[in-house]
């Protein structure tokens, strides 16, 4: 056979040979076009799956990019926030600069936390989480608000027939040892012989009525809470007597500062909150106090601390009365807290603190609240209208 012919079969058997070659790529390739097709098909069924998810959900959820974008709001979100309408492609963060400073600073946090704004006369209470996702290499924040009002209302008439429990039981606890212990001494007057325990018994008796009082008289504080008289106000002397009170906290040079509130009612805030930041572990020289006065008048004081933390229930609960965390706790004080700062127009909100801890933030409008004024006259916290 010549030369020429080998060469022909050869290159025949080599063609013949690519020819398989790409024939089985080309088979692959179709495979592989076919499974990429298909995972495409699952992902955005499961994309389809999560948005319907998203958009059945009734708490509020914001989706937006680093530099603000919005991606996604759901319907309870555009509700809540943007007066129904479509809101994907404006910016968030600009539409929050431009929002109340209460609702500016209780969506701005870090951290998950619970704040309570008034909104045409009535008291509406939230739970904010934020939260970063990765999204095709991008990093995104998702901001989830969820409606507690209805939920509070209703522990709050579980916390009254708890109250009405936990009174009773702590009354007839210490009015029975009194009941016998009256028996015991009349009993004692007709016998000379134990006279000299007649002492004792009344001891018993006094103590049992005086640990009675102390406690009813916590309880009664909540009803009794008289009206704020708000006057211009120096900080300076207030932070003064706070460090005659906790000489180890961190406070704030307030020289000159002022603002417009009931001086021994946030005084009597600012104690408890401080107390319950030792109380909850941290040293007090982890406390902090600080205070400023924005322009618009109002007055914002914040103490942080590196304590525990705040649990997820105890950031929906620790409002409520009789909730408490500690062994021997009463669970009044940082209802008291609420209830001063509500009757000043103010707002009160807890979080936990970046590295440990937590934060109380306590805002008091100024004289004129504008802000407490704009949150009042929408039916929601709209972001789409300043």
């Amino acid at each position: 056979m010549s030369a020429s012919a080998l060469l022909v079969i050869a290159l025949s058997v080599t063609v013949s040979a690519l020819a398989l070659v790409l024939y089985r790529e080309a088979l692959r390739s179709r495979a592989c076009a076919r499974e990429l097709e298909r995972l495409r098909s699952g992902a955005k069924e499961h994309e389809a799956i999560a948005r319907m998810a998203a958009d059945n959900n009734p708490d509020a959820i914001v989706l937006f990019g680093e530099t603000g974008d919005i991606l996604y709001a759901n319907p309870a979100a555009r509700d809540l926030f943007f007066e129904g309408t479509a809101p994907e492609g404006k910016n968030f963060l600009r539409m929050l600069a431009a929002a109340p400073e209460a609702l500016r600073e209780a969506l701005s946090g870090e951290t998950e936390r619970l704040f309570t704004v008034e909104i045409e006369g009535r008291r509406e209470t939230y739970h904010v989480c934020r939260c970063t996702v990765a999204m095709q290499g991008e990093l995104y924040t998702m901001l989830i608000v969820k409606l507690l009002t209805k939920e509070v209302s209703r522990r709050e008439v579980d916390t009254l027939k708890t109250v009405v429990r936990v009174v009773s039981h702590e009354v007839n606890n210490s009015l029975a040892p009194i009941t016998s212990l009256v028996g015991t001494a009349r009993l004692m007057l007709d016998k000379p012989e134990h006279l000299p325990k007649l002492g004792q018994a009344l001891d018993t008796i006094e103590e049992r009525a005086r640990h009675l009082q102390a406690f009813l008289s916590g309880y009664a504080g909540l009803a009794r809470l008289p009206l704020p008289r708000q006057t211009d106000v120096s900080l300076e002397p207030l932070i003064a007597h706070l460090g005659t009170l906790f000489p180890g906290v961190v406070l704030p040079e307030a020289s000159a500062l002022e603002g417009h509130f009931d001086s021994a009612q946030i005084e009597q805030v600012l104690i408890n909150l401080i107390k319950n930041a030792i109380e909850a572990g941290s040293a007090p020289a982890d406390v902090t106090v600080s205070a400023r006065v924005d322009a618009d008048g109002s007055t914002r004081f914040e103490v942080a601390d590196r304590g525990r933390g705040l649990s997820r229930e105890a950031l929906e609960s620790a409002l409520l009365p009789l909730y408490t965390t500690k062994e021997k706790g009463s669970g009044i004080g940082l209802t008291i807290c609420r209830e001063i700062v509500d009757a000043h127009g103010g707002s009160l909100c807890l979080a936990n603190r970046d590295g440990g801890g937590a934060v109380v933030t306590v805002v008091l409008p100024g004289e004129k609240p504008l802000d407490t004024m704009v949150l009042r006259s929408r039916t929601r916290l709209t972001l789409s209208r300043t």
